[in-house]
């Protein structure tokens, strides 16, 4: 790199765990192993300030005047209480750039930081913010007639687009995790776009890893169990290969959420093992015969790579940024497959379950394709996004930046609640 700039980071999500906080802590990973200088502030259930290396932590409390947007995850009404000190933080640090992940209170933070010091802002693209609003509406819209509920439910999605959208217009440059959404919000925002892939640790998920004390079929789920995640299918799935016949199969679910006990009242031949970390997670994935990873609201699916890695074939939706992750020829799956809906999906595992063969090329062929990913790489193209807005000659005046105070973030947030 011929520069070394100074990166005010302002991550929605450091400490839980979501894909968000895994790709943020990555960041940090990456900057202090380069000895680049970073300031990372997150929300927290306590403050403090940590220094490793070239990396300051900062910790901001988050309170409890909010509201939960996910099982260890709030959103904190007040969090603008620590501007001062946040700015304060900023100018001790010198920073060139500020890096947010998103509109939500830390992100909206950093946002009034880069405004008020003149500094170039990237923001990066983690959450289908306006799919997920649509998800959760739909669920507690349950009782009206079908109707109403999909007309409330679209109009949501596409207000709670238009407000991403103008909230992301605020940013210098824009960083997305696949191809589709950097078209987007490069057409939308008129910025430009950078792609931020996802990377995963290969010597920690691993296929030799693998232990098994049975021979059933093993399907598996990683992830949140909440509406957006359309986790509700796997039980459907479960229904269809019993109808078929499908012999000795049985699945196991990883994660916490507000659907889990739905789950667990609708599913018969399911083990739920709460959130894994670590070792924990990874002889979990190794284990496994087919991944299933039905969302169609992820716009990555750090998931899916980390099974693939464990040398596990992945069944995705076509819809959303998992698809992108799973290498497919025209007729064929090569590291997993893609499936439309409920019958594709029931199609796609009895077809596997029925070809061990194929099942064993999928597993090389998804590993192979998870050694494609490395964090190196894709910060490399994140640093690179840096850099590229510290040496653009144009002259961006601020005048025609909105304050994010004046931005209809509210929209976005009321919709996700």
């Amino acid at each position: 790199m011929r520069v070394k700039p100074r990166v005010a980071f302002f991550p929605d999500s450091f400490v839980e765990v979501n894909g968000v906080a895994h790709t943020s802590r990555q960041l940090a990973v990456f900057a202090e192993r380069r000895n680049l200088p970073l300031l990372c502030v997150h929300g927290a259930e306590g403050a403090g300030r940590v220094v490793e290396g070239s990396v300051t932590k900062l910790s901001l409390r988050r309170g409890g005047f909010g509201f939960g947007l996910d099982a260890n995850f709030r959103y904190d009404l007040l969090f603008w209480r620590h501007a001062k000190q946040v700015m304060e933080a900023a100018r001790e640090f010198k920073a060139d750039v500020v890096h947010i992940t998103g509109p939500n209170d830390t992100g909206q933070l950093g946002a009034y930081v880069a405004y008020k010091l003149g500094l170039p802002l990237v923001i990066s693209w983690h959450t289908n913010v306006h799919e997920y609003a649509s998800r959760r509406l739909n669920k507690l819209m349950a009782p009206l007639p079908n109707a109403w509920r999909d007309a409330l439910t679209r109009s949501a999605e596409r207000q709670s687009l238009r407000a991403a959208m103008r909230f992301y217009r605020l940013g210098r440059a824009i960083l997305a995790p696949n191809e589709e959404l950097r078209d987007l919000l490069s057409r939308e925002t008129g910025r430009p776009a950078y792609l931020m892939r996802r990377g995963v640790d290969t010597s920690l998920f691993s296929p030799a890893k693998r232990w098994r004390g049975d021979s059933a079929f093993l399907i598996g789920y990683v992830g949140r169990l909440t509406p957006e995640k359309n986790v509700r299918s796997l039980a459907e799935l479960e229904r269809g290969l019993i109808k078929a016949g499908a012999g000795d199969f049985r699945f196991l679910i990883v994660g916490e959420g507000s659907e889990r006990a739905w789950l667990e009242r609708h599913m018969r031949r399911a083990e739920f093992t709460g959130v894994l970390r670590g070792e924990a997670l990874a002889r979990a994935y190794a284990g496994l015969d087919l991944f299933v990873f039905p969302s169609q609201t992820d716009a990555f699916g750090n998931v899916v790579l980390e099974a693939q890695a464990s040398g596990v074939p992945c069944l995705v939706s076509s819809r959303g940024g998992p698809k992108s992750i799973v290498q497919t020829s025209a007729h064929n799956g090569v590291s997993g497959l893609v499936a439309d809906g409920p019958r594709s999906f029931l199609a796609a595992a009895l077809s596997l379950m029925s070809q061990p063969e194929r099942l064993n090329r999928m597993r090389e062929a998804a590993l192979a394709r998870a050694r494609e990913f490395s964090w190196e790489s894709v910060f490399e193209q994140v640093y690179q996004a840096y850099e590229d807005c510290l040496l653009r000659s144009e002259d961006v005046s601020t005048d025609s930046i909105p304050s994010p105070q004046r931005v209809a973030i509210p929209d976005v947030n009321a919709a996700v609640r």
